[in-house]
């Protein structure tokens, strides 16, 4: 799953996780729109964004001489796919362990 591995990654930073939760929030932005309310350079902007990019995060799309980012959907299904099946799991066994505690507490 090196997807997941690159798109935990770059959700690691806690910058581009402000990032992508804006966009999520609020829809498309620029990068200046981005960057305004962050406490760093434009250029450290730019890089968080190329890296969310990469990562298949979030995509640009071109509107005259403005580049508008968004995050892609799609992506985000990676990651509750990973999630539901790692909850299926533990719920799973949480169930199975309850059920044989109970299964103790009764006899004893």
């Amino acid at each position: 799953m090196p997807e997941l591995a690159s798109t935990f990654a770059a959700l690691a930073d806690p910058t581009r996780l402000l990032i992508v939760e804006r966009l999520l929030r609020e829809g498309e932005h620029s990068v200046g729109e981005l960057a305004a309310p962050l406490p760093i350079s434009m250029p450290a902007v730019s890089r968080h964004i190329r890296v969310l990019e990469d990562a298949g995060l979030i995509e640009r799309r071109v509107d005259r001489q403005w580049r508008r980012y968004r995050v892609r959907p799609e992506a985000l299904r990676t990651i509750d796919d990973w999630l539901s099946h790692h909850r299926a799991f533990w719920t799973g066994s949480l169930d199975r362990l309850e059920r044989m505690v109970g299964k103790k507490r009764r006899r004893s």
